[in-house]
């Protein structure tokens, strides 16, 4: 009986929702707008709540309830009886949609169940419906500061409609269009009474004005993010500003990014990359990186994952046998870190990747044979560290990772002995997930 109930209040609320049609809404709309340019109206915020509502009532008109996951069938019992006036198949960044057409929306339906994967206005009630619903409320505000509770809870849903438009936007492949929107909403979040830091919005908004790429847009966002103290995962942001700025031809600021970027955030992969490519590339060698490395085990001596950091900048470099030290020493200040074992791991793995394609591509006998020795050591030599980090990791979405690699060295050696073809087994089933 509950379902029932469920649904019948769902199909009341769909026929309300569609009782309205855009003439009567624009109507509404026009009627508000003239009473807030009434001085006397104009003076209470009822009539600017009033035109906010209308407002909203139009932007929302068009999709009404559909939401991004709805079924097919969901979708047929909102659209109370709507057809669209075509559809067709399309691609879009290489995902295939089902895409609906109607007079006032595009909708597409994507996945094997035919799921709402998004949806577009193309005939709005009002234009910039949103825009001007925000300004209405902004000056009710204004005019009336105790309304601050109910508008900061409409100003949060035309924050998100926004973040909404921008998913949308994105998910069409238009990132420049998905960047603005995404400001949209920090901005919208920002404002009073709400006065909320949307630290993701923003830094949505830089993500996809780097993918444009609108390197100078993104030096603002990412910016922004910077300022207000957002990082992001593993310090991305400062990884990030560092190569926009390289793309932009202010090197020294680049650097000095990276730099930062270190200090706070010394296991940062696409940093420290980031700074073995720029001391690399601008001949000025690597002491630096290694003065950043010593300053931090001074402040942390026992921080086992600075000498994973050390491994990894030596193993960059090509200097084996000094990675293999700091990754040893790693070990030895913290025993359970499994980041030690993994980068000596697959240090000795891409070095038996490198013979291999080297051996494939010699023609002398004993060249190819010396290739194939060292093949074989290396590829034996990542086995035990990788074994270590798998047994005493306790993230357990590492082992598959981890089991990948001891799958593919162990199919080399599985001839070799019952033992060797057990643990190729073992850990075949768990790189697939079984």
């Amino acid at each position: 009986m509950k379902k029932i109930f469920l649904v019948l209040a769902l199909i009341a609320t769909v026929q309300i929702a569609n009782a309205q049609k855009p003439e009567a809404l624009k109507k509404a709309v026009a009627a508000a707008e003239a009473a807030a340019e009434n001085p006397k109206k104009a003076a209470k915020a009822a009539t600017w709540l009033k035109l906010g509502e209308a407002y909203m009532k139009a932007y929302e008109a068009p999709i009404g309830n559909i939401w991004a996951g709805a079924s097919q069938q969901d979708l047929n019992l909102i659209l109370g009886g709507q057809k669209p006036v075509a559809q067709e198949d399309v691609t879009i960044n290489g995902t295939p949609y089902l895409k609906l057409v109607f007079e006032d929306k595009n909708i597409y339906l994507g996945g094997e169940e035919g799921r709402v994967a998004f949806y577009e206005v193309t005939n709005p009630v009002v234009d910039n419906a949103l825009e001007k619903a925000l300004n209405a409320y902004k000056k009710a505000y204004e005019l009336e500061p105790k309304k601050a509770k109910e508008i900061s809870e409409v100003i949060t849903k035309i924050s998100q409609k926004y973040s909404d438009e921008a998913a949308a936007n994105y998910n069409k492949g238009d990132y420049g269009l998905a960047s603005d929107f995404f400001v949209k909403a920090a901005d919208a979040a920002a404002s009073q009474p709400l006065a909320v830091i949307d630290t993701n919005a923003v830094y949505n908004a830089a993500l996809c004005a780097i993918t444009v790429p609108d390197y100078e847009k993104a030096n603002a966002l990412y910016g922004r993010c910077y300022e207000m103290g957002y990082y992001s995962d593993n310090g991305d942001v400062f990884a990030r500003l560092s190569d926009i700025n390289m793309h932009l031809g202010d090197s020294l600021k680049a650097k000095n990014y990276l730099e930062e970027g270190f200090q706070k955030f010394p296991q940062s992969q696409a940093i420290l990359i980031g700074l073995i490519n720029y001391y690399i590339g601008s001949g000025d060698g690597t002491d630096k990186l290694f003065e950043l490395i010593d300053q931090a085990k001074k402040n942390e001596p026992n921080n086992a994952s600075l000498y994973y950091v050390e491994g990894n900048i030596y193993s960059q470099l090509g200097e084996v046998e000094k990675a293999d030290q700091a990754y040893e020493k790693c070990a030895e200040i913290n025993p359970e870190y499994e980041f030690g074992y993994i980068g000596k791991g697959i240090m000795y793995y891409n070095l038996a990747v490198d013979a291999q394609n080297k051996a494939n591509d010699e023609y002398d006998d004993a060249k190819y044979n010396e290739l194939a020795k060292q093949f074989e050591a290396y590829l034996k030599g990542c086995i035990e560290p990788f074994e270590k980090a798998f047994s005493i990791t306790k993230d357990e979405s590492l082992k598959p990772s981890i089991a990948e690699f001891l799958k593919n060295a162990y199919f080399r050696f599985r001839d070799e002995s019952p033992e060797n073809q057990a643990a190729y087994e073992k850990y075949d089933k768990i790189a697939r997930g079984e």
